[in-house]
């Protein structure tokens, strides 16, 4: 029994990290110009050997940078989705619970408002952010305490609290200019950000993967009744202020530079679980995986289908929604090994 689990997990890190990299070629390659994979190689190993010189800019400065952002972005959402359901024990939780995208959202749009430039735009983002993950933890701590129930409450308040700023802000907004940046940035798009915007970000977001990582253990303690894991020797107060804190980090850097991403956080790690089993030593590296192929997917898709690209919640809501139908119907809503 446990040799076929291990061999199970074998196949499926090997077959999905192949998926992964075949999927990030095909990436670099599809777009509103098309590029063979053999171009792709020899641009990365003598540029100088192209007939078409435009065929090495557009794979080092645009098409390599995007394909890297949206595995490191599906990555991100989807362990932050799966640590957080961990830690408050909820299979509905998603990154969006503790009012860290509202208050992202809301930064950003006060930023296209008051500032107008990127860096503005990005700075208000992230500010906010935490702002909204502050607020959680004041509302929801109680005479010392800090209990799952007060932490779901309180980011339900403070989502509702940021999510009407936005909306006075797109009343308050420019129609012909400020509005529609806002509305489009709070779709999500891959687009906008810079090669110095994506180093900038990105090591903040690797950083806590790699903390989140290392504390996925704990999280099957975390999901377990609060003295239960007290009594096995886990700080559940620090353990879950920790994962809280990074993954706001992850969520508040992506959303600064890609906005708003639904159903990722949700739906990646319930389809992991079905594959790899809910033990999150296994659960935390596999969704690493599987969001930034699903990402990578929607992203891909987004910038290929029309002339025009889409928003990338546009594309991963009609990706999830019937998926997480699906997932419903089969399992019945009860997702244990």
């Amino acid at each position: 029994m446990v040799a076929a689990r291990q061999r199970r997990l074998r196949n499926f890190y090997v077959l999905s990290s192949l998926s992964l990299f075949i999927l990030m070629v095909a990436a670099i390659c599809i777009g509103r110009y098309t590029i063979a994979p053999l171009d792709v190689f020899y641009s990365i190993i003598n540029p100088d050997s192209l007939s078409d010189s435009k065929i090495s800019v557009v794979v080092h400065e645009v098409r390599i940078p995007r394909v890297l952002l949206a595995v490191v972005i599906g990555a991100g959402i989807a362990v932050s989705g799966a640590a957080l359901q961990a830690t408050f024990g909820n299979p509905l939780v998603s990154e969006h619970i503790l009012g860290v995208s509202s208050g992202a959202s809301f930064g950003a749009a006060l930023g296209i408002i008051t500032i107008g430039t990127t860096l503005g735009t990005q700075f208000f983002a992230v500010l906010f952010a935490f702002a909204g993950m502050y607020l959680t933890y004041i509302i929801a701590r109680r005479r010392g305490r800090l209990t799952v129930l007060m932490l779901v409450l309180a980011g339900i308040i403070t989502s509702a609290l940021f999510d009407s700023g936005v909306a006075i802000l797109k009343y308050l907004a420019d129609p012909k200019n400020e509005l529609p940046a806002i509305t489009f940035w709070l779709m999500g798009s891959l687009a906008g950000p810079s090669k110095e915007t994506i180093i900038r970000t990105m090591p903040s977001i690797l950083i806590s993967l790699i903390v989140l990582y290392k504390y996925r253990w704990q999280l099957n303690l975390l999901s377990l009744d609060e003295e239960e894991a007290t009594s096995l020797g886990i700080n559940v107060k620090k353990a879950r202020i920790i994962i809280i804190f990074f993954t706001t980090v992850i969520v508040a850097a992506i959303v600064s530079i890609a906005g708003i991403i639904s159903f990722v956080g949700l739906i990646v790690p319930h389809f992991t679980r079905m594959i790899v089993g809910t033990d999150n030593r296994h659960l935390v590296p596999a969704s690493m995986i599987m969001g930034g192929i699903f990402v990578l997917i929607t992203d891909t898709l987004a910038r290929s289908i029309t002339g025009a690209e889409i928003p990338l919640s546009i594309i991963s809501s009609l990706i999830g929604v019937p998926f997480f139908i699906y997932l419903l119907k089969r399992t019945g809503g009860v997702w244990d090994d």
